[in-house]
């Protein structure tokens, strides 16, 4: 099977996948493979090549595709929402695949990457309230969704959780300190 039947078979699961992800354009790996892909009312543009596909749903996860009168089962194995990538299972062979829209290109082609804007510097405090627990120190490492402190308010514990990776490199608040809405807690 070609690398442009392979995209074609991926761009139908996408419609049925991650239909949020899809614009008028956008840039598809496939493995080492290139590919910019613009949505046409007659079918899909691949590298200046307009191509037509059959799909049928059979499940949440699988469809059935025919092209060129060649019948394909492809199935979506792991999806990974962040990085826009996933991974298909096409017959018995599996590919890797990431996705780009118009509006990652754009960013990509002005020089600003979304993952590396991902980098934390500080956390605040989202409301105000009190302190009851803090479960880091300076030095020590947290990943995207760890804890970090309790906060107590309006009689409620709110768990604060890391929204990045990161070392602490400083702790601003203490335990059983009153913190105000946008007050920094912990530094990175």
């Amino acid at each position: 099977m070609s690398i442009v039947s392979s995209l074609e078979i991926v761009l139908q699961g996408m419609q049925v996948k991650i239909k949020r992800y899809l614009s008028d354009m956008y840039s598809v790996n496939i493995g080492e493979e290139k590919l910019t892909i613009e949505v046409k009312d007659q079918g899909y543009q691949i590298n200046d090549e307009l191509v037509q596909i059959d799909i049928k749903k059979l499940n949440d996860s699988t469809v059935h595709v025919i092209h060129k009168n060649k019948s394909y089962e492809v199935e979506f194995v792991r999806f990974l929402d962040e990085e826009k990538s996933m991974e298909i299972r096409i017959g018995n062979k599996i590919a890797q695949v990431s996705l780009k829209d118009k509006n990652d290109l754009l960013l990509e082609k002005l020089g600003l990457n979304l993952k590396s804007s991902a980098h934390i510097s500080e956390i605040k405090a989202p409301m105000p309230g009190l302190i009851l627990e803090l479960k880091v120190k300076p030095g020590d490492e947290v990943k995207k969704g760890d804890v970090v402190l309790i906060l107590e308010a309006m009689k409620m514990e709110n768990i604060i959780k890391s929204p990045g990776d990161g070392v602490v490199k400083a702790v601003k608040a203490e335990l059983g300190q009153s913190v105000e809405k946008n007050q920094v807690l912990i530094q990175f």
